[in-house]
């Protein structure tokens, strides 16, 4: 089986830890300055590992095999949150260059065809996952043209900043592969708790989002009576209470929900506000759960607007995402040199944050492998893994690709 060099795996992380490195963590967001670096970085190391390297229109770093045959796709994404942690995305994209390495240094494995890939925007600066989805044909017209950051920066604009406008987009020939394995952190705190060294991950997570819009009267808040507000910021609070009320009682096992983004207008201590504005997502691995609470919510605000005063909208905040189940094949693989590598260490468990396999599994069969996260913290500078798991993580999935490749070979 394919040997990885720890000290060349470590390096490589370290060293794209550097460029965005702010303190612990890293600030790379898609398109900017510090994200294209990156990118031109890992093409280079891409050449150097003996692939075939490029960046295409939408920023995908590519990295294909010399060798005939039905490949196995590796990798990640290497965009980061606005403050985002070291490892997130970065992880599965140098342990896809290790193991392409690796398997081609070893002669028992140096036919086998692998090919890695650093997707752009997988943390949604302007489209979540828009390499992954313009890489599988999912990338429509109507998702790139309104697509915009949280300062109203066109898409578009970015594209053309970053040097890519009228550079060519790479398509999936899905005859040429057999499959995608993403590695990544777990970015949650189950493997830490339960003493497991490595996930195998079943599922990912289905979401939805919806934004609500609260319409009311904005007044002097001296001298307009409670009776006769129509208090947009006290709608919202009713409808947010409400909604963290009825959820438990409909909410599987591991049903979550965040209302993580609030406006307020104008926001003064003194004026009774007339407009507002929350954001609602929701994530479970069955639909079910999810169509309850869409359910739930228009109950909800059916009754509000019943009463008069606030008027309450509720709209789609973003693309619904179905839940995906992993490929039982390849999940065997990993699976296998979990077991090889750490007998009993390992377990089976969703993916409760959204990630490209999901987006790639509609294509392709895929699967996920996780690490540790310490605390299971993520999207955080506090965000990190040891570095024994780390490479324990990296020697299980080149042994799950080596075998993997071999079958479809």
């Amino acid at each position: 089986m394919p040997t990885i060099r720890p000290d060349r795996l470590l390096a490589d992380l370290r060293h794209l830890r550097s460029i965005g490195a702010q303190g612990a963590g890293v600030v790379r967001p898609a398109f900017s300055a510090k994200d294209m670096e990156a990118r031109r970085w890992l093409a280079d190391r891409f050449a150097d590992a003996g692939l075939e390297a490029s960046i295409d229109g939408v920023g995908n770093v590519l990295g294909r095999s010399r060798n005939p045959g039905r490949a196995i796709l590796l990798g990640s994404h290497s965009d980061t949150q606005p403050t985002g942690g070291w490892l997130d995305g970065a992880l599965g994209v140098i342990y896809a260059l290790e193991v392409a390495r690796a398997l081609a240094e070893d002669g028992a494995t140096a036919d086998l065809p692998v090919d890695v890939v650093s997707f752009q925007d997988e943390e949604s600066r302007f489209l979540g996952c828009l390499g992954s989805r313009s890489l599988v044909g999912a990338l429509t017209p109507d998702l790139e043209q309104g697509a915009a950051d949280k300062d109203g920066v066109p898409l578009a604009d970015a594209i053309r900043q970053a040097g890519l406008a009228g550079v060519p987009r790479a398509r999936l020939a899905r005859e040429r592969y057999a499959g995608f394995i993403e590695a990544h952190i777990e970015q949650g705190p189950t493997l830490e708790d339960t003493g497991r060294r490595i996930g195998v991950v079943t599922g990912i997570v289905g979401l939805r989002g919806i934004r609500f819009t609260f319409r009311g009267q904005q007044n002097h808040a001296g001298t307009t009576m409670m009776r006769t507000r129509r208090d947009a910021a006290a709608a919202l609070y009713e409808l947010a209470h409400r909604i963290n009320t009825a959820f438990p009682e409909a909410a599987a096992e591991r049903t979550v929900w965040t209302m993580g983004r609030v406006r307020v207008e104008p926001n003064a201590t003194s004026i009774v506000p007339g407009y507002a504005e929350l954001d609602l997502q929701f994530r479970d691995a069955s639909e079910a759960p999810l169509d309850r609470f869409e359910a739930i919510v228009a109950d909800i605000v059916a009754d509000m607007n019943a009463r008069g005063g606030v008027r309450i909208e509720a709209a789609a905040a973003r693309a619904p995402v179905a839940p995906t189940t992993m490929d039982a094949g390849l999940r065997r693989h990993l699976e296998a040199a979990a077991e090889k590598h750490v007998p009993g260490q390992w377990m089976r468990l969703p993916s409760g944050a959204f990630h490209d396999a999901g987006i790639v599994s509609a294509a392709l069969p895929a699967a996920m492998l996780f690490i540790p996260s310490i605390g299971g913290i993520s999207h955080d500078f506090g965000e990190d893994s040891r570095d024994d798991d780390i490479v324990l993580g990296c020697r299980v999935l080149a042994d799950a690709v080596a075998a993997a490749a071999r079958e479809a070979h």
